[in-house]
């Protein structure tokens, strides 16, 4: 009981770019321009799509999901590390270390299952265009959705499970936030089981949607193949471009963090490239769906239409 009150009562340390004050200064200004773009951007999608009732469909409800996940994880980390950036050595509770770490695991999570499902959206939109609303009625999106929840929050659950609950020597994380293979490191079992079990579980939740969404495409590209009307191919390309843009953003990151080496990744170069790709992904998700959805834009300039008559 002891060591649990202690453990919830432990406070650790960051370590950023407190011995490079320009790097800094650089790091603070993307930081700052990126979680501007994906906060505007982001609230600015969930705010058309709920306000206007064109866009009431199972696109851009899953549209919607996902940029609320994104608003939300930018939120989640973002402005605590832009405070940082000027703080020597800034601390941090366990309780907030526990919530930051497993709060972002169980969004990004969910986005990675999501993609999937929207994946299937695309595929029921242009391999069954004539039973599209029957297919995917409201039940059936709402219940995906719950879904993508759950198995997130299961392998997030698998996760908290393999975190230490006892810590021994210094309590010093090598990053600008609580990082799960950081913060696994500081307790005093051995974590190497750890890891490989949580390396384990990261690739279960990524390959199986990853491959869906591979054998969809396919699926979808064969359907394209047998268009006979240059109408019908622009049709399916705008219908998937973005979607397809987007999981090429989302995986993109994760092939490029995994293939950093983990020497590399403890050093001020791999720090700063986890939280820029951590930030990339909300900061172009919104610019995908609004520079390349007609849809989109017109929702907006009939927003603004709307505020200017009023």
């Amino acid at each position: 009981m002891a060591s649990t009150n202690e453990t919830v009562a432990a406070v650790f340390i960051l370590i950023g770019l407190s011995d490079q004050p320009r790097a800094q200064v650089i790091f603070f200004c993307f930081l700052m321009m990126a979680y501007l773009i994906s906060f505007v951007g982001n609230g600015l999608i969930i705010t058309l799509i709920i306000m206007d009732s064109q866009l009431h469909t199972p696109m851009y409800f899953f549209i919607c999901v996902l940029s609320l996940i994104d608003f939300i994880l930018i939120n989640n980390v973002v402005p605590e590390v832009l405070i940082n950036c000027f703080i020597y050595r800034a601390t941090i509770t366990f309780s907030r270390c526990f919530s930051q770490m497993y709060l972002g695991l169980l969004l990004v999570s969910t986005e990675c299952v999501l993609l999937a499902v929207m994946a299937y959206d695309r595929f029921a939109a242009i391999c069954q265009p004539l039973h599209y609303v029957q297919v995917m009625s409201w039940r059936l999106c709402s219940s995906l959705v719950a879904i993508s929840v759950t198995l997130a929050f299961m392998f997030t659950l698998i996760n908290g499970l393999l975190q230490p609950t006892d810590f021994c020597g210094h309590r010093i994380i090598n990053h600008f936030v609580c990082e799960l293979q950081s913060f696994v490191k500081l307790g005093c079992s051995n974590s190497h089981i750890s890891e490989i079990l949580m390396n384990v579980s990261s690739l279960f939740l990524l390959i199986p949607p990853f491959g869906f969404i591979v054998v969809t495409y396919g699926r979808i590209g064969q359907a394209v193949m047998h268009l006979r009307s240059s109408q019908g191919y622009k049709k399916a390309f705008s219908t998937c471009s973005s979607h397809l843009a987007v999981v090429s953003v989302f995986y993109g990151t994760i092939i490029i963090m995994y293939m950093v080496p983990e020497r590399e990744s403890v050093s001020d170069k791999g720090k700063i490239l986890s939280i820029v790709y951590g930030a990339l992904t909300p900061m172009l998700n919104p610019v995908i769906y609004s520079l390349r959805n007609r849809d989109v834009k017109g929702a907006f300039w009939k927003l603004v239409g709307k505020k200017i008559s009023d």
